[in-house]
């Protein structure tokens, strides 16, 4: 079975749909979101100043190459309802993006790992796909900010506890992926309180987003951390979690979500520009806002901004 139906079967339990982009009946709208191949996308005007900042390739070709991973992980980037077209809103801001360079969007989607290749070899113009700047990728790419890099702690809705520091884990059962940036913070939390003299956590580890999903629903953890895009959409679509608390992708230090382009190619000020545009305009919060992501938006977009530290 494929994730994508995985992911719906599991973490639309109970909500009345299947799948994440697709067709158009509003029964297929689990929570009031539009998961059909008809997005009726947010758009944006063309810009002619900051338009012609493009490179003269770009331009002349017409069309902006965005690799994003189109993977089943709801808000971010995923398929429709018609198991093919590719929504989110990472796409609907790379639309906006391309709108104001008077460009067509080409959307391409794309596997982790292949998105920095593509990226890096010039077959892609840019990567939108919740990419978090670090000062290891700044040797090799560009960065336009567009999002804050949170992670969020998700509940059942009867749970009275909320996360805000180390202490707030002590002696919970919680879910984290293995490998991220959120396992990290919770095993230095642990650290603290385990110091401290508090009772341990418990992390559990699973495999998929629904499988934390239905650990979370059975009782078998107290706690999920994820990213928040995820646990947002989870909750707006489910309505049986809530989020108890925040905090930066980088922990202590703030994380920031960004347009990726090779360094150095001369795209990266359109990017900015572009996204900048649509911040001030309106239409960037109107994309936020109906994925539920409002409390991750940016005052405005910077470049190369400073990132998570080296390893």
């Amino acid at each position: 079975m494929k994730l994508r139906t995985l992911l719906l079967a599991s973490v639309f339990v109970l909500a009345a749909c299947g799948s994440p982009e697709a067709a158009t009946a509003p029964a297929a709208q689990p929570g009031g979101v539009n998961i059909t191949a008809n997005q009726n996308r947010v758009r944006a005007q063309k810009v002619d100043a900051i338009a012609a900042l493009v490179p003269a390739g770009i331009r002349t070709r017409g069309t902006l190459v965005v690799g994003t991973t189109g993977n089943g992980t709801p808000p971010l980037s995923f398929r429709a309802d018609d198991d093919k077209t590719v929504i989110g809103v990472e796409p609907d801001l790379a639309q906006l993006v391309a709108d104001v360079l008077g460009l067509k969007l080409d959307l391409q989607a794309s596997s982790w790992e292949n998105l920095f290749l593509s990226v890096e070899n010039r077959q892609f113009d840019a990567g939108f796909s919740n990419i978090t700047v670090t000062e290891e990728r700044k040797d090799k790419y560009d960065f336009a900010t567009y999002r804050k890099d949170t992670i969020a702690f998700e509940v059942k809705n009867e749970k009275t506890l909320a996360v805000q520091g180390p202490k707030d884990i002590a002696g919970l059962t919680v879910g984290v992926s293995a490998g991220t940036n959120q396992e990290q913070i919770l095993l230095r939390w642990d650290q603290q309180n385990k110091a401290a003299g508090l009772a341990p956590a418990k992390f559990q580890y699973y495999q998929t987003t629904s499988d934390y999903y239905l650990a979370l629903q059975s009782g078998r953890i107290e706690a999920y951390a994820g990213p928040n895009p995820t646990s947002a959409y989870h909750v707006a679509v489910d309505g049986k979690t809530k989020i108890v608390g925040t905090v930066s992708g980088g922990g202590t230090i703030p994380a920031d979500i960004a347009a990726m382009t090779k360094k150095d190619n001369g795209l990266v000020k359109a990017l900015q520009q572009a996204l900048d545009t649509v911040i001030k305009n309106g239409q960037y919060a109107e994309v936020l806002k109906r994925w539920n992501l409002t409390s991750e938006a940016l005052p405005a977009s910077e470049i190369n901004p400073q990132g998570l530290p080296r390893k």
